[in-house]
C-alpha cells in the first residue's frame, strides 16, 4: 500500500488528523496526528500536506538501529529505541513526533485511514507497493 496526495484537493480540514491520533493514539487530539498540513496563503494559495515518505534517514541516522524496514515501511522497534530523538531532528519532512506519555518517538506508518476519511481525496490509498526511499 502508498499513500497518494493532491494538495489542490486539500481544504486544510483536518479530518485526516483527526482520524491518526484516533486510531494511532486513541485520542481524539489532532495534533498529534503523524502528518501536517500547512497553509500557504496568501500566494501561492494552497495547503500542503506533509507525509512520511519512508524515505529512511530516520533509520540511518539511529544509533541503535531501532528504526526498521518491514514490507516498505520503516517501523520503530520501541524495545530497542533508546528516545534519543536523532530521528526527529533528521526527518525532512518534519513528521515525526515525541509521544508525551513514554517520551518516545512515532511516526507515519501507512495504515491509511487518513485517506479513508478524507473527503476531497486529497489523500488517496495506492494499491501498488510502498518502495521506501522511491517515493
Amino acid at each position: 500500500m502508498n499513500l497518494i496526495f493532491n494538495h489542490e484537493n486539500c481544504s486544510g480540514c483536518g479530518i485526516c488528523k483527526l482520524a491518526c491520533s484516533i486510531v494511532n493514539f486513541k485520542q481524539i487530539t489532532p495534533a498529534r496526528a503523524l502528518l501536517r498540513i500547512e497553509g500557504l496563503f496568501p500566494a501561492p494559495g494552497h495547503y500542503q500536506i506533509h507525509f512520511c515518505d519512508q524515505c529512511g534517514i530516520c533509520a540511518e541516522v539511529c544509533p541503535v538501529e531501532a528504526i526498521e524496514l518491514e514490507n516498505g515501511v520503516y517501523r520503530i522497534n520501541e524495545e530497542e529505541c533508546i528516545a534519543c530523538r536523532e530521528c526527529v531532528e533528521a526527518c525532512p519532512q518534519s513528521v515525526m513526533m515525541i509521544q508525551s506519555e513514554n517520551d518516545m518517538p512515532a511516526k507515519c506508518i501507512l495504515c491509511g485511514e487518513c485517506a479513508t476519511v478524507c473527503p476531497r481525496q486529497a489523500i488517496m490509498i495506492s494499491e501498488e507497493e510502498n518502495v521506501a526511499g522511491g517515493q
